[in-house]
């Protein structure tokens, strides 16, 4: 029974990182804020492969975070500021 809950909570973390990188696609910001919230889009795929319910709940802030328009600040292509 547990895997089966973990086989699920793999996928709706799986549906939900591909919905997140759609709608960072589409939005209509600076390229350094795409290239930051593609960064932290990154970090949490990296965490899924370690701690999948840590993974969802940080695409879960990342994505209220999204909801809400809170964005990481501007940032050149260098990583200045």
């Amino acid at each position: 029974m547990e895997r089966d809950d973990q086989l699920k909570l793999y996928g709706l973390v799986a549906d939900r990182l591909k919905d997140a990188h759609a709608r960072v696609r589409t939005l209509q910001v600076p390229e350094g804020v795409r290239m930051a919230l593609n960064r932290k889009l990154l970090v949490i795929t990296a965490a899924a492969k370690h701690d999948l319910a840590d993974a969802a709940r940080r695409l879960e802030w990342f994505m209220e975070d999204l909801d809400e328009g809170r964005y990481p600040e501007d940032v050149h292509a260098d990583g200045s500021p």
